[in-house]
């Protein structure tokens, strides 16, 4: 089973005709059908504590504002995976990690998964991030996740390479600091240097603005642990969304 981050961006990539959204579209068509679909989104942070989602039917949250109404009136109905989602309760060794009855699926998983696989009939269950971990117990706990790809189970990292909503700005290019950390991102990844993904504060002030707050790339440190020897780097969506926010998606495949 590959596995898959996803650089979500606008919320409306949902509903619109953008060139994002559209390659959503035909990656659904790509992804061999998975058993489940476990996805590590930046929009789920439970300070102090790790939480998986064990509800056997998921709600879908709206968890943004100011957006237009077809946007609030979308739903995602898949079911939940609650016998898998508690395997991870065991495998796991988090210092607190919960089973959560509550939180359903936020837009950094509907608002991709909706266009991936738009019939919603594969089971979804969320794993939180815990904000006061370290990068690198991030990378270490999601290295304990690896045998959910080997049964079958998609796990998706749902969040951005570049994301920065202060220095959003319309029809203009890329600001400078964002095409070098996300070029800088993309050869880590490509040569498979995963460390210097995971301490991407060593890049300093290049980090701090492509990153005021890190929760965004903390999924793609998820996906990055389950890489095998023999899988194969995709990048698909290369582009930026409002000067500020990479796009850059991420496929690991074998070959």
């Amino acid at each position: 089973m590959p596995v898959l981050f996803v650089g979500h961006g606008n919320p409306m990539n949902a509903i619109q005709d953008t060139v994002f959204g559209t390659v959503w579209d035909a990656l659904g068509f790509r992804v061999p059908r998975p058993k489940a679909i476990h996805c590590v989104s930046a929009h789920w942070l439970t300070p102090g504590e790790t939480r998986v989602s064990v509800t056997a039917q998921p709600k879908t949250i709206h968890d943004f504002s100011g957006f237009p109404l077809p946007l609030f009136d979308q739903q995602y109905p898949a079911p939940g995976a609650p016998g898998i989602a508690r395997q991870v309760l065991d495998m796991v060794d988090a210092r607190r990690i919960i089973a959560d009855n509550e939180w359903g699926l936020d837009h950094g998983a509907w608002c991709v998964l909706g266009r991936l696989l738009p019939a919603a009939d594969i089971p979804v269950f969320q794993l939180s991030l815990d904000y006061r971990l370290a990068p690198r117990n991030h990378y270490q706990m999601a290295r304990q996740l690896k045998p959910l790809r080997k049964q079958g189970v998609l796990i998706m990292g749902s969040g951005n390479i570049v994301h920065n909503l202060r220095a959003m700005r319309s029809d203009a290019p890329p600001y400078d600091w964002a095409v070098a950390f996300d070029v800088k991102m993309a050869e880590f990844i490509d040569r498979g240097e995963d460390a210097a993904v995971v301490n991407f504060k060593n890049l300093g002030e290049l980090a701090n603005t492509a990153h005021p707050t890190w929760d965004h790339l903390l999924p793609l440190i998820y996906v990055l642990a389950q890489r095998d020897e023999a899988d194969r780097v995709h990048f698909f969506n290369t582009g930026f969304d409002l000067a500020s926010i990479s796009m850059r998606s991420v496929i690991l495949a074998g070959c």
